[in-house]
């Protein structure tokens, strides 16, 4: 059985489907992009203020779940410069006590011009 999680806390889906599926206790996270879910806007700035936002929003997803960051088991990360990389791993290293398997790839473009997506997919412990 499946369930879908929605937060208010992040923000809401910008095509057809769910911020987060549950399965048998996995959550799968979809991408999440640095929008701000107050104002439903990109925020300001560069990749370490992108990030930021980003794993914020994810950390709202797997609340709502009933999950944290120390139970995300891997994330996917997608960059549109990986000149980057540094800037990113500096945020991101802040949000794990022990670092998850990743994979990082470069891509050519993000939705509403996001310098960084994330993905992830936590167990609960």
């Amino acid at each position: 059985m499946k369930r879908s999680i929605r937060s208010d806390l992040a923000p809401a889906p910008i095509g057809p489907y769910s911020q987060a599926i549950e399965s048998g206790g996995i959550i799968y996270v979809s991408g999440q992009i640095p929008i701000d879910p107050k104002i439903n806007e990109l925020v300001k700035g560069g990749i370490r203020e992108q990030t930021e936002r980003v794993m914020e929003n994810l950390k709202a997803v797997l609340a709502q779940s009933g999950a944290s960051m120390e139970d995300v088991v891997m994330t996917f990360v997608y960059l549109i410069d990986l000149n980057d990389f540094q800037g990113y791993n500096e945020v991101y290293e802040k949000y794990f006590k022990e670092p998850p398997a990743r994979v990082t790839v470069q891509v050519s473009a993000l939705p509403r011009g996001a310098r960084v997506e994330l993905a992830a997919i936590a167990h609960k412990s």
